[in-house]
């Protein structure tokens, strides 16, 4: 069900998707939709319950839209394609060995208010997270020693140290504000910014507790969109926002509901649609400082019992499918090394392989079928997942069942997410079911997964080999060297299971193409297609146009 956008984990990306209690749905009308374009396109940003008025692209309860449609970076990279969009930036280059990032930004380019972009306003943006650390969300100034001007349109980024793959999170994380606005706050964390300037596609119109609306901004570098409207409304129940998506009265979203097909395509199949894209891989962290579970044989007996197959269509109602012992991501095949052995290519689901690694490495059962270690200490382990996520409560209680087939006992713990991730992230517990990072490359995922004290290394993972070639990507600009890297990480992942692949999580998104057309699918991957994914969100809208 998770998906992450971004090895840095933040509490505003960490919100589970409710399991929605389904009625009766009406059918939506089908006679040919209306071809004007100035048709408000409508969005349920999630369900988040009454608005909040803030447009502070420094706070994690900015409004949907304030980054993306109001606010932009340098450059976006799709994770779900091979696209790098130029925004704000036109191009960039690295240079004395790759501590020096040039880049050159896009000429004419105009504040909301008519003002024009000045090279200024971009030194001036990444500045403000030095002066206001606590903005500084990604640690930017934790990597980077200076932000100058070159002349009126470059900006040389400088860097402690060698490090290529952060330079993304440079280009795409930090969102630049006008100087003339922003250097007049005494803290601009605590202002609300209800009339906000920016350099994206769309202008706040309106705003009231139940909706807010955009505008297309008329002096948008890109072209005005072709969407002059849009209506996000406030939803809070997901009964009521699935019979709304249902109905056609809703363009766009990201809900999770059982039964999709039937419950909403079927409504109306000439317009109802949906692409679950893969946004992370699902895993099942092992606390590698648990001498049972830090034992390789022991991982391997549970992966071989684990039915990834029945995770899918029982757990998942069909919509995340096995991952693959290496963890890529699908959209990453091409990064895959050519020379992976097909065992490390799929899983296997064989409980009588499991039972055979078990008794091979010297555990036996005891009087009740349990096996237990050559010094007594049985296989026995708590499954640790966030309560109130059902689709997740019901993996963890299909791989419980799994183990408890093969000789393992383990209890599954549902907990407070607080409590949850709290225990995930201080190595309080002994399994766990979790996300994982993710990125445009596959360095993003093992980075996080196998960097020593990295946050998303959530299972202690410590290995020379591994780190080295996370130190050999990071230090590189050049493809081959980069490939290389990866296939070292792959392999390790596959061969030595420090946390072990489930399922791919899903990236809930449903859309009408009613009125617009022009909506990213798994055909045309061109950005990120929900709601909540920023910048995407931007990228999405300046493609679409009115149908007809």
């Amino acid at each position: 069900m998770m998906n992450l956008s971004r090895a840095g984990v933040t509490l505003a990306a960490l919100c589970g998707a409710s399991l929605v209690a389904l009625a009766g749905c009406g059918t939506a009308p089908t006679t040919p939709a209306a071809t004007t374009g100035n048709h408000p396109l409508t969005v349920i940003p999630g369900l988040n319950g009454a608005f909040a008025d803030n447009f502070n692209p420094y706070s994690s309860s900015a409004l949907s839209g304030t980054l993306g449609l109001i606010y932009q970076p340098l450059f976006y990279f799709n994770l779900v394609g091979p696209q790098t969009y130029g925004l704000l930036g036109k191009s960039y280059h690295w240079s004395q060995g790759n501590r020096t990032l040039t880049v050159t930004l896009r000429p004419n380019v105009k504040w909301s208010n008519g003002k024009p972009v000045t090279v200024q306003d971009v030194v001036y943006s990444y500045d403000l997270l030095r002066k206001f650390p606590s903005l500084d969300t990604n640690g930017i100034w934790a990597h980077l020693s200076s932000v100058k001007a070159q002349g009126q349109t470059q900006v040389v980024f400088r860097f402690r140290s060698p490090d290529v793959p952060f330079g993304n999170f440079v280009l795409s994380d930090v969102y630049i504000v006008p100087q003339s606005i922003w250097r007049t706050y005494a803290n601009p964390a605590k202002v609300t910014n209800p009339h906000p300037i920016g350099t994206g596609p769309y202008l706040v119109h309106t705003f009231s507790n139940q909706v807010y609306t955009y505008l297309a901004n008329p002096h948008y570098w890109g072209g005005e969109p072709k969407v002059h409207e849009l209506k996000y409304l406030d939803y809070s129940g997901g009964q009521s926002a699935t019979l709304a998506l249902a109905s056609g009265s809703v363009d766009w979203t990201d809900l999770f509901f059982p039964n999709i097909n039937k419950v909403f395509v079927a409504k109306a199949p000439a317009y109802n649609h949906y692409w679950f894209s893969v946004g992370g891989t699902n895993m099942l962290y092992p606390n590698l400082k648990n001498p049972i579970l830090s034992q390789l044989p022991v991982r391997q007996a549970i992966s071989d019992a684990i039915n990834r197959v029945q995770l899918d269509k029982v757990g998942e109602y069909g919509y995340e499918r096995p991952a693959t012992p290496t963890a890529l991501l699908p959209q990453q095949k091409s990064w895959i090394a050519p020379n992976l052995p097909a065992q490390d290519r799929a899983f296997t689901y064989s409980p009588n392989t499991s039972i055979s690694i078990l008794k091979h490495a010297g555990f036996k059962r005891n009087a009740q079928g349990i096996f237990v270690a050559p010094n007594g200490t049985p296989l026995s382990f708590t499954l640790q997942v966030p309560s109130g996520w059902p689709d997740w409560d019901a993996d963890c209680s299909l791989m419980a069942h799994d183990l408890n087939q093969i000789g393992m006992k383990v209890t599954v713990q549902q907990l407070s997410f607080g409590a949850y991730y709290s225990n995930i992230t201080t190595g309080h517990y002994q399994l766990a079911m979790s996300w994982s990072g993710a990125g445009s490359t596959p360095y993003y995922l093992y980075q996080s997964l196998l960097q020593p004290k990295n946050p998303g290394n959530f299972e202690g993972w410590s290995n020379p080999a591994t780190t080295a070639a996370l130190t050999t990507y990071e230090k590189s600009s050049n493809s081959a060297v980069q490939h290389q890297a990866i296939d070292t990480l792959e392999k390790a992942v596959a061969q030595n299971l420090p946390a072990i692949p489930l399922i791919y999580g899903a990236t809930w998104y449903e859309y009408n193409t009613r009125y617009y057309t022009g909506w990213p699918t798994a055909k045309n991957p061109y950005a990120q297609p929900a709601p909540y994914n920023y910048p995407a969100e931007g990228i999405v809208l300046s493609h679409l146009k009115p149908r007809g």
